[in-house]
């Protein structure tokens, strides 16, 4: 079998940053190694880990010669792929982040698309390994209904699926297009997609093809919203993001990821107004202000609740959207509605207590649901 191998053209390179994640690492590894397509390399890059991470992957090299390691100082996420994807040699590119796993499949699914279409990458579906057990995001299920060689302009919220990880490139199209990670920022991997979705042509497949553990050890970058480093960096990666978008020149491309992709996450922000620093406030308001500023959140793909709190960040009514966050997570459903007795239950709105909120000093369209928010 070693031997064998050692005859396979490297068709997928599969680029591994790996720091601090010996507990997870050999998963990730056995994962590879279990692939149903084994026409793959792996470029291990070693980004200063302090723990044994340099190490396991070594001990992987010795028994597979498919795995290369490359040890260089730490440097970040972002400098670790484009270290790896400078030493990649196959004629597709991925990548893959060392506490996760790849289910059998996954090479398999998407570059046996990308050999039949012809396309300039494609992207799956992914889980979410949590504590008790995988979750498809249902908004990831929604995106990835099947469809070969698309434009952006057909599937617009497409880019909302910023992972680095659920796709494989065709390494010529990842040149000619000049795509990098940004490094030395967190949230690196929004800007590049975006590049990727609006230059090329790509896959969208239905099939699962990443698992994504969610750790609860602290250091996820999810888990630290509440800090001013982490915000800095997620308003700066979607400026980037937007810059990409606004020099394609689509308008109902730009209005779909504004309103829709670009403030998709806000609500996580959201829920750590209350106790947030001055400094941590400021950094939200103006950061809402500049890329809502004209058009507002009232406008946005945002849950009913949300809305208005996007509403109150941009009046910069600090104590009002503390306390709606407060009460919001106290609430065992959804926020409560009322409405005015209109036909078809139009003229709906949420219901907020007055002690939270004093609904008459805010703007009715902040408050107002949907016709398919009434269902």
């Amino acid at each position: 079998m070693r031997l064998l191998r050692r005859r396979l053209s490297p068709r997928v390179s599969v680029v591994v940053p790996v720091y601090g994640v010996e507990a997870y690492l050999p998963a990730c590894l056995d994962s590879l190694l279990a692939q149903h397509w084994q026409a793959w390399e792996a470029i291990v890059v070693d980004d200063g880990s302090p723990d044994r991470s340099g190490e396991i992957a070594e001990s992987y090299a010795l028994r597979d010669p498919r795995i290369r390691v490359v040890h260089v100082e730490n440097g970040g996420l972002g400098s670790a792929r484009n270290v790896g994807a400078r030493h990649a040699s196959g004629e597709y590119l991925s990548f893959l982040d060392s506490d996760d796993v790849l289910p059998r499949n996954a090479l398999a699914s998407l570059t046996t698309s990308l050999h039949e279409s012809g396309s300039d990458f494609a992207t799956g579906s992914i889980v979410r390994w949590e504590s008790d057990g995988l979750h498809e995001p249902p908004w990831m299920r929604r995106l990835h209904s099947r469809a070969l060689g698309l434009r952006v302009a057909q599937r617009p919220e497409i880019l909302g699926d910023v992972f680095a990880w659920n796709k494989v490139f065709r390494r010529s199209f990842w040149d000619a297009a000049g795509l990098d990670w940004p490094e030395g920022i967190r949230y690196e991997d929004q800007p590049t997609t975006t590049r990727a979705f609006m230059s090329g042509t790509f896959d969208v497949l239905p099939a699962i093809v990443y698992h994504w553990r969610i750790r609860d050890d602290g250091s996820s970058i999810t888990q630290q919203r509440s800090s001013v480093r982490d915000l800095t960096d997620r308003w700066e990666t979607k400026r980037m993001s937007y810059a990409a978008v606004r020099s394609a020149g689509a308008a109902e491309v730009e209005a779909v990821f504004v309103d829709r992709v670009l403030a998709g996450d806000l609500w996580r922000y959201f829920l750590e107004i209350p106790g947030a620093s001055d400094e941590w406030w400021a950094l939200l308001r103006d950061g809402v202000r500049e890329f809502w500023g004209e058009r507002s959140l009232v406008h946005s793909g945002l849950p009913p609740v949300h809305r208005l709190c996007g509403w109150l960040v941009e009046q910069d009514r600090r104590e009002d959207a503390a306390a709606l966050m407060a009460w919001v997570d106290a609430l065992a459903g959804p926020a409560p509605h009322v409405g005015d007795g209109s036909a078809n239950g139009r003229g709906r709105r949420i219901d907020v207590p007055g002690a939270v909120l004093d609904l008459s000093t805010v703007d009715p369209a902040a408050l107002a649901l949907r016709d398919h928010e009434l269902r």
